[in-house]
């Protein structure tokens, strides 16, 4: 139960806050019929969460209904091209052969008809990355190998050989050796491939290997083709001076023959799609940076026939950098998502009369009008509706129904209106928010133009202001656009706090020259934008300009030091995995080459804020991980000496300070565990009552 369920919202109650389900994730069936979508909730001991699948009326019509339940959770769900619904989850499975067998993430299916969910195919080391064909009973799966097993059951032979000896040791021969929040190693992303044709309903999928030994699916991306004959997938390769590149390939699944589709020596590839026909991938691409040249994200469209001619960009006058892509089902267009002015919306990408491949000039055009950010899209497959989940600041995500058919009534190609998405009836409603969300802008001094969201508390005005804080987004390539879990402003709003969330130089969805204007220069531009629209903010009425503070995370925990050294404004600071000493996380972060290419030498010195410490004369609060490995610990190691010994606010002769440090043994970049966030929450509202407010600090006694 949680502490105050007379709360008058669940922000105001962290307890209850902590309850909220927590929905993700879409797939839509071959005919359209049926939509489902996970969501997540509180464990029975409140230290967990665990994840169930539900199924949502694509008419808006029916109400959700709950589809499975497991103390495991279960999640990556899938439709086959049977209708029945994949998904893995490491539930036990009734038909294994021990009892005490290792719980391990196995693919699981229920039945389109009815009945109970079974196994249908597991591996030592667990699966993921699930696909399905579209037009037949192909299933591919992505299982970790370990490097000296020929298959899966030298795979379990080895394992337990690793376990029993109690052997932890990784050697590695290439880079990287870690990721985010995980070690890379000893095992091996392999893609798998099976067919589910089969009269025996209780027969398991022979899982064939499509690929061998090697790092080169390390965070893969991947898609079948629908009639299963290919797998087309991103695919890792080294670069010199430990890095590396990724490239597109498509692997026959019928054989394992892999050949490559993209090979660009100046770009990445992500987020591959294969068209209806089976004949073409459309594809993301990114520019691999220089310390001089921002990178450049466009689509790309190639040929899946054998001897067809290579790739091309589509769209290169396009402002706006892809984040995902579907196609039409008569391989028309594309549906893109992208970033924009602080939200997230769908566009249609038209291909020419001639087609894909034709060379003839495409349209953009954006078909949703909302003040969200969609995900997860997915087409009807007469085309008539798209189908995704749409968040915003102002609520968390729902599944939407956005009408293709009522977007291309409004008009001619190029010259069609936006249309609103229509909510359907989702298994989680709405949370009621302790106050409203408006936008705000200002002009920087160079004449960009700069905006933000603004969350204000209910009853602010000039005669009873709120105090303001300032959240900067971590990145930086990021944007405000869409709700978050972890840094969420309505628990601050809920305290009577007004939350500021600016876009400032290097983000997302404001074009290629406001992302060059902060390459290279973290301390200019992005600095000053930030201060540029504060002032902005601190001058309306509902804003108390004397009750101030700042507060970012990862590139936005970067900005907050960048910030404590080189402006007194703010009352507080709050700095969570943040970048401290640019010549030491250049090197030691989990992928140090992708960051090298922008931090020279000169860089670093030019943007570090440690060299800034003698200078920071407000009180900060330092959060880190253990775990983290995209941030490693070390910054905020020295990050916590540096203010205790060299900053303009030392500790005193006794050791007292006014600085905190906030430390998370086993936890990474992200405090996960739902017990620890809220202790996340509770030390952040304490240290900022105290400073901005002058409130008694209070704090749970297990601190």
């Amino acid at each position: 139960m949680s502490q105050d369920d007379d709360a008058p919202t669940p922000f105001d109650d962290l307890d209850r806050y902590l309850e909220l389900p927590r929905l993700g994730g879409l797939a839509l069936s071959p005919d359209g019929a049926r939509l489902v979508t996970t969501v997540q909730t509180l464990d029975a001991k409140r230290t967990g969460w665990t994840t169930a699948v539900w199924e949502v009326d694509p008419a808006g019509v029916a109400p959700a209904r709950r589809l499975t339940r497991s103390r495991k959770g279960e999640s990556s769900a899938v439709f086959a091209a049977s209708g029945d619904v994949l998904f893995t989850s490491a539930r036990p499975d009734p038909d294994a052969d021990k009892d005490d067998e290792e719980p391990r993430t196995a693919l699981w299916l229920l039945p389109a008809g009815g009945g109970e969910a079974r196994v249908v195919a597991t591996a030592p080391g667990g699966v993921d990355g699930v696909l399905a064909a579209r037009d037949a009973d192909v299933v591919s799966v992505s299982a970790p190998v370990l490097p000296g097993a020929a298959g899966l059951v030298e795979d379990e032979a080895l394992r337990k050989e690793r376990t029993d000896r109690k052997l932890s040791a990784i050697l590695h021969a290439g880079y990287p050796v870690r990721y985010w929040d995980h070690d890379l190693g000893p095992d091996q992303e392999r893609r798998f491939v099976g067919s589910l044709g089969t009269t025996d309903p209780d027969a398991r999928l022979e899982l064939r290997r499509l690929t061998g030994p090697g790092r080169q699916l390390d965070e893969h991306e991947a898609d079948l083709a629908p009639d299963g004959a290919t797998l087309v997938t991103t695919w890792a390769v080294p670069d010199p001076g430990a890095a590396r590149r990724v490239v597109l390939v498509a692997v026959d699944t019928a054989t394992g023959e892999r050949r490559t589709l993209v090979d660009d020596p100046d770009a990445d590839v992500f987020a591959p799609a294969v068209s209806p026909d089976g004949r073409w991938v459309a594809f993301g691409s990114e520019t691999i940076t220089t310390p001089e040249q921002a990178p450049v994200v466009r689509l790309g469209l190639v040929p899946l026939g054998v001897d067809d001619a290579g790739p091309e960009i589509l769209a290169d006058d396009w402002d706006r950098w892809p984040s995902s892509v579907a196609w039409l089902p008569d391989g028309s267009g594309l549906v893109v998502t992208a970033d924009e002015d602080g939200r997230g919306p769908v566009f249609l990408l038209t291909f020419g009369a001639g087609g894909p491949g034709a060379g003839e000039p495409v349209t953009v055009e954006r078909v949703t009008s909302d003040d969200a950010t969609f995900s997860d899209v997915r087409v009807a497959p007469d085309g008539s509706a798209l189908y995704a989940l749409r968040s915003s600041y102002a609520a968390p995500a729902e599944p939407v129904r956005i009408d293709l058919a009522a977007f291309a009534a409004t008009g001619a190609a190029g010259e069609r209106a936006p249309v609103a998405a229509d909510a359907l009836r989702g298994p989680v409603p709405a949370p009621a928010l302790p106050g409203t969300l408006t936008e705000v802008e200002t002009t920087a001094a160079d004449g960009a133009r700069v905006r933000a969201w603004l969350a204000l508390p209910e009853g602010a005005s000039s005669g009873s202001p709120a105090p303001l804080l300032l959240w900067i987004h971590g990145g930086p390539l990021s944007t405000w656009s869409a709700w978050s879990w972890r840094w969420n402003p309505w628990l601050m709003v809920a305290r009577g706090y007004a939350v500021l969330l600016p876009d400032p130089a290097l983000s997302t969805g404001y074009g290629q020259d406001f992302v060059q204007r902060g390459w290279g220069a973290w301390g200019g531009a992005p600095f000053t934008d930030l201060m540029a629209v504060t002032d902005a903010v601190e001058a309306l009425p509902e804003i108390d300009a004397t009750r101030t503070a700042a507060m970012g995370g990862s590139f936005g925990g970067y900005m907050a030091n960048w910030v404590a050294g080189h402006t007194d404004r703010f009352r507080a600071i709050v700095t969570h995995a943040s970048l401290w000493a640019l010549d030491q996380f250049g090197p030691t972060t989990d992928a140090a080459y992708y960051w090298l290419r922008e931090m020279t030498p000169e860089m670093a010195e030019a943007n570090s804020p440690h060299r800034a410490v003698a200078d920071i004369r407000t009180p900060m609060l330092v959060v880190h991980g253990d775990k983290d490995y995209r941030v490693p610990i070390g910054e905020g190691l020295r990050l916590w000496r540096d203010l205790l010994t060299e900053s303009g606010l030392p500790a005193d002769d006794d050791g007292s300070t006014a600085h905190r440090f906030l430390y998370f043994p086993d936890e990474n970049h992200w405090v996960l565990a739902p017990q620890h966030a809220k202790v996340w929450y509770q030390t952040v509202l304490a240290f900022l009552g105290e400073h901005v407010r002058g409130d008694e600090p209070e704090l749970p006694a297990y601190l």
